[in-house]
């Protein structure tokens, strides 16, 4: 865990500025492709000078079909991307395709506006931006993610962002995923994300973490490392595989929770085919999750807050399940449909 909690911690600290991988936002968009064609796309957690989502975008226009390109950028930044001058003030630029057919993105073809506040996604101003858009991508800020997610469903948006990988636990979010509102993204959740870090952070956890678990250098470049992953309420393919079960329920090998009606499942692999009840499952879980195959009952993570009754076994904790007097690990209940 030691890996999570570094870069989420760093995350939290000021302005959020993590930056996400080119390869990274390549490898899980070319799975909705289909659905970006004729769209409007918002990246409004994005600094286009260094955002890869604005670069990814703005660069495959033509090939994904798109309709406009808006990102939005925080206070602090210069005003004019492609120029010497400098400004406190925050911008959105708007990319609607390429005028002159060479290909490239040139100074002209972007529209650089100055916003009247800071750029903070929640302002009026970007809400406004927000309704024009048909589907946001980006990497939220970490200590946002609640509020950000909120503000999505609030307007009705399509979105795939970026978020811890523990979110999935969060009250609000795993509500969410269980009402079929938001699923996790192609990406295995066994794929760690890396990112560029603001100089600070870098020398932190150079100074502090252990190179490989908190942080990697790549061509020289200190990435952070974290358990991220996609969040999206875009279909894809992998959502709909059927997970394929072999194991045979055997009483020994599958212990029930002494606070909670279920048995004991260690691994995603291990659910047994001959189970019709609930079960307590890895987080993990999630990246094989296919909603006509399980039932999400609930999450044991912060007490069972929120959980049924009927799925409780008189206890004196519910934070985690408990086997033979032991806490484990927090774990979702899932059952066969």
């Amino acid at each position: 865990m030691a890996k999570n909690d570094n870069l989420h911690k760093a995350k939290r600290a000021k302005a959020d500025e993590f930056y996400t991988q080119l390869s990274d936002i390549e490898n899980e968009c070319k799975h909705y492709w289909e659905h970006f064609k004729g769209k409007t796309i918002l990246c409004n957690c994005d600094d286009p000078r260094v955002s890869n989502f604005f670069r990814y975008f703005s660069l495959n226009f033509e090939h994904l079909g798109l309709k406009k390109l808006i990102a939005t950028c925080y206070k602090n930044q210069d005003i004019d991307l492609f120029s010497q001058e400098s400004s406190e003030k925050a911008v959105y630029i708007i990319y609607e395709g390429d005028k002159n057919g060479n290909r490239q993105v040139d100074d002209n073809e972007l529209e650089v506006k100055e916003l009247q506040g800071d750029g903070d996604f929640r302002s009026k101003e970007c809400i406004e931006l927000l309704k024009e858009a048909d589907i946001v991508v980006t990497n939220p800020p970490f200590s946002l993610f609640r509020e950000y997610v909120a503000q999505l469903i609030e307007y009705e948006k399509k979105f795939l962002i970026i978020g811890h990988q523990n979110a999935i636990t969060y009250k609000e979010i795993f509500s969410l995923i269980k009402e079929n509102k938001m699923w996790i993204g192609s990406m295995p959740m066994s794929n760690d994300l890396l990112f560029r870090l603001p100089k600070e952070a870098s020398e932190e956890l150079v100074n502090t973490k252990k190179q490989g678990s908190a942080y990697r250098i790549v061509n020289g470049e200190i990435l952070g490392r974290s358990s991220s992953i996609w969040f999206t309420n875009l279909d894809h393919k992998k959502r709909h595989e059927e997970l394929i079960l072999y194991k045979n329920y055997i009483p020994e090998e599958y212990p029930k929770y002494d606070n909670y009606d279920a048995i004991e499942v260690k691994k995603t692999a291990e659910i047994p085919m001959n189970y019709n009840g609930v079960m307590g499952v890895p987080i993990t879980f999630m990246n094989k999750y296919n909603p006509e195959q399980f039932e999400l009952i609930w999450t044991t993570d912060r007490g069972g807050d929120g959980m049924l009754e009927e799925f409780k076994i008189p206890h004196n904790r519910y934070d985690a399940p408990v086997v033979a007097g032991k806490g484990l690990y927090k774990r979702i209940l899932i059952r066969k449909k």
